[in-house]
């Protein structure tokens, strides 16, 4: 379809993603539904391969029924594809703990604006010689390839996993806790609407993740309950933070130099692949 392709493609996983950015000058859109499920997991190795317009919420499925899982979990919700957050690079609460998405991708396989299928990175272990292609796909918005299978590196889940709300603790103090010897998962100030919706509207309320094993999640616990007080929450708390303060997304600001633009040529010389999203006509 690519090859074929008489004018500008849009490139559609779930939809999710169809109002950012720039207006995209395509007469066909290019759906990548055929793309989905697991293709390869192999536990023992803590690797998956998986179609790009697999979901996150059936990756969750899948990994955690070996104790395993990866950590993308962007801002919005599991509905979204695994490609469009690699193609985004979109982060989450999450990622400075866990990885962004290019820490957590060991390859891709994509089609380029003249039909060319390419593949970069490995299955097992990242296999860089030269220019990593990889990295370069995550976070282009599908306009120097069609991701259409993704070979990600998978964690093992936490034996003890516990999510609290603290009040009333310094935020000078939240913050030595957070770099300090006990990190969690995850830690965000939340304002009195949130805080609201999760059922608890305390003044200086942070939510907070902790992970590992069991001695080490008491001993953050109780370092927390010297902060403020705690309360637990459901690990469901997440999925509403995760929803309810997604920052709005938008395409990158492309800085469209001559190398940018060489590089955009090399992949895609006829412009075919989300032509106009990341305004690069106006450049």
């Amino acid at each position: 379809m690519v090859r074929d392709a008489s004018g500008g493609l849009r490139i559609r996983g779930a939809g999710t993603w169809m109002h950012v950015g720039a207006p995209v000058i395509a007469s066909q859109e290019l759906h990548l539904d055929a793309f989905a499920g697991v293709r390869r997991y192999t536990p023992g190795d803590l690797t998956i391969s998986v179609g790009a317009a697999t979901t996150l919420a059936e990756l969750d499925v899948t990994t955690r029924a070996q104790g395993q899982w990866c950590p993308l979990l962007p801002w919005g919700d599991d509905r979204g594809t695994i490609g469009a957050t690699l193609a985004t690079a979109t982060t989450g609460p999450f990622a400075e703990a866990l990885g962004r998405p290019r820490d957590l991708v060991l390859g891709v396989e994509c089609v380029d604006g003249r039909g060319r299928i390419v593949r970069a990175g490995g299955r097992v272990v990242k296999n860089v010689a030269g220019f990593d292609l990889t990295r370069l796909m995550i976070g282009s918005w599908g306009t120097l390839g069609v991701i259409t299978e993704v070979h990600l590196r998978l964690r093992a889940r936490p034996s003890a996993d516990v999510t609290l709300m603290v009040e009333g603790a310094a935020s000078e103090a939240m913050r030595r806790f957070v770099h300090g010897a006990l990190p969690p998962l995850a830690a965000l100030p939340l304002g009195e609407g949130i805080a609201r919706t999760l059922g608890h509207a305390g003044p200086g309320s942070w939510l907070l993740r902790l992970g590992g094993n069991a001695e080490q999640v008491a001993a953050a616990r109780a370092a927390l309950a010297r902060l403020g007080a705690c309360l637990e929450l459901a690990p469901e708390s997440w999925d509403i933070v995760r929803r309810e303060l997604a920052p709005e997304p938008r395409a990158a600001s492309w800085p469209w130099t001559p190398l940018m633009q060489r590089v955009r040529a090399a992949f895609d010389p006829r412009g075919v692949l989300n032509p106009g999203l990341l305004a690069e006509r106006a450049a």
